[in-house]
């Protein structure tokens, strides 16, 4: 545990005019992709400008991207966007369900690890884009006296988009700090036994809930470029590994579940098959009911609760699917609770043991 009779030692012989120095705590620092602070067009603006200028989002040259961007992008897809956050808007706390979700996620976290550790652990959270910021967490942490930060991107797998992206955010907040705190990034967790079992229970449940069994389980993952996969992303491996331990998990058949991957943008290919192509040919060959889940993401989000349940939805139906079924993400269930408190345990040995 952390030694609070030294720092009480060490603050007794400050001299009067020395900053006050706070009790040493450990910061827990959750992140997810983030939020627009609104619907309306100029928050969708100043969210979609923060997310697609980032390179490692889009990688293409800055000075041939941003006037695309800027000029031409975000003068209409603020608009589509936020009609699309309309749809799914939590409007009882005027936020989206990300945000929701991530709070309570928080909430769940900030109990368990309290009954392992007391008070030496501080947990909060952190969006990459839009509120609240990486960079304004990091200074609340050490403003509370955290000198040891556990920054915890909420992705079961490894992508330069995602994993990648959140960890740049987090080194530029630390680059500010005159007395940088020391910090560690936790790493994918997607074949973790208790986060596969988080999913298998999932599925079970909803599966048990149902009338007729789905033909098939579709996991449809977040798509990247299959340039990335190329060049040595390792998320197209994790995300197939990840549908293969939960077939085992399940004890299910090849035919019983398969993988495809959602939200191509841009012109290039991406990681195949696409999702909304994949569920309208298995509905076109005879699979008129599928059940859907996206194993990628740790809450619902616009990607889940609009382009899935709509979009995707809407395709295999026009294929003429007839039940469509979709199993919501994790979110706060208390078994994904379990899963990511044993992963911060785990990373917290050696600080707190």
């Amino acid at each position: 545990m952390l030694d609070e009779d030294i720092m009480t030692d060490t603050a007794s012989h400050l001299p009067p005019e020395h900053p006050p120095v706070k009790t040493e705590k450990v910061g827990v620092l959750l992140a997810n992709l983030g939020t627009p602070d609104g619907y309306d067009y100029w928050s969708m603006r100043r969210y979609l400008s923060e997310f697609l200028s980032d390179q490692r989002v889009i990688d293409y040259p800055r000075w041939k991207w941003q006037p695309l961007l800027q000029l031409i992008i975000l003068t209409k897809r603020p608009f589509t966007s936020g009609a699309a956050y309309k749809t799914i808007w939590n409007e009882d706390e005027d936020e989206s369900p990300l945000l929701t979700i991530t709070k309570a996620q928080t909430e769940k976290m900030k109990t368990a690890l309290a009954e392992r550790y007391g008070d030496n652990v501080i947990v909060d959270y952190c969006m990459r884009y839009g509120n609240p910021s990486t960079a304004s967490k990091v200074q609340a942490l050490i403003d509370q006296g955290c000198r040891k930060i556990l920054f915890f991107p909420l992705y079961p797998h490894y992508a330069g988009a995602t994993s990648a992206t959140a960890n740049d955010a987090f080194f530029t907040a630390l680059q500010a700090q005159k007395w940088q705190p020391a910090s560690r990034t936790v790493p994918p967790y997607f074949d973790q036994p208790s986060y596969i079992d988080a999913l298998a229970q999932s599925v079970e449940r909803a599966y048990a809930a149902t009338e007729n069994r789905p033909d098939i389980l579709v996991c449809s993952y977040h798509g990247v470029p299959k340039r990335y996969l190329m060049e040595g992303d390792p998320y197209h491996c994790h995300c197939q590994k990840t549908t293969r331990l939960l077939k085992e998990r399940l004890a299910w058949t090849d035919t019983e579940i398969t993988t495809t991957f959602q939200s191509r943008f841009g012109p290039e290919e991406w990681l195949q098959p696409y999702t909304v192509e994949e569920v309208a040919r298995l509905a076109e060959n005879g699979k008129k009911n599928i059940a859907v889940m996206a194993p990628a993401f740790s809450a619902d989000c616009i990607e889940t609760l609009e382009e899935i349940n709509e979009e995707i939805k809407e395709s295999f139906e026009e294929a003429g699917g007839e039940d469509f079924l979709y199993i919501p993400c994790l979110n706060d269930d208390d078994a994904h609770i379990k899963a990511l408190t044993e992963t911060i345990e785990t990373n917290l040995k050696g600080w707190l043991d």
